[in-house]
């Protein structure tokens, strides 16, 4: 058979029989991507640089519509390795992680929060949470067994972030703060002292719903690890 010949019987073929796509990249990316978002979102919470924040939220724009493409993918493809709904879980939880970021970053521009100690311990968390499900992720097509130890890593990020959460709170509404750090004990100071706690309780309560994704996402892992082992 010819060349030509060979040329047009692979085209009917892949007409009738549509490749499959490679699902674990497009997964893979999906994290590749929340990953740089969360190196952004600690940058931001280290040095309180806005330059940082703008790009987490810029990245998550990218994570949008990388999550539209990889969706549309999926509801057109006749076959894929590992049950639909878990695909499908997975593209959106991870986004989840994404958009936390960076609704977190936005909701202290607007809010006028600079980062503390504890926004950045809790960030630091969700970047090793979200390494692990890039781990993961990354060793379904190879190893999947070995992407439990990732899974849990994701969830045990979670449950460390919720303890920082929680030293946080009762750290910012301990009154004895206020009254060892201000030298006025004015009703103006005071009132700005209670704003303020407003505030950052609203932010750091973003993160601890931040870290819940995080956790959603690493049993998502875990249940793909569950199915195709």
């Amino acid at each position: 058979m010819s060349g030509e010949s060979n040329s047009v019987v692979s085209r009917l073929v892949d007409r009738v029989f549509l490749r499959m796509p490679k699902f674990y990249g497009l997964v893979n990316e999906q994290c590749d991507l929340a990953v740089e978002a969360m190196s952004e979102f600690v940058e931001f919470m280290s040095s309180g640089n806005w330059d940082n924040a703008a790009r987490v939220r810029a990245l998550e724009k990218q994570g949008d519509e990388l999550k539209a493409r990889n969706i549309d993918v999926l509801s057109k493809a006749f076959s894929t390795p590992m049950d639909r709904g878990d695909l499908y879980r997975a593209i959106v939880t991870v986004d989840h992680v994404i958009n936390y970021a960076k609704t977190t970053v936005r909701e202290m521009e607007v809010l006028e929060v600079q980062p503390d100690n504890y926004t950045l311990e809790m960030a630091q968390l969700l970047q090793q949470g979200t390494l692990a499900l890039q781990r993961g992720f990354r060793k379904l097509s190879t190893d999947p067994a070995s992407a439990e130890e990732d899974a849990d890593a994701a969830r045990k990020a979670e449950r460390s972030t919720e303890k920082i959460y929680r030293r946080a709170l009762a750290d910012l509404l301990d009154p004895g703060h206020y009254i060892k750090t201000s030298d006025k004990h004015d009703a103006a100071v005071a009132f700005a002292y209670i704003v303020d706690i407003f505030k950052r309780r609203e932010v750091y309560r973003h993160l601890s719903n931040a870290a819940d994704r995080l956790a959603h996402a690493g049993e998502v892992l875990h249940d793909i690890v569950v199915k195709i082992c």
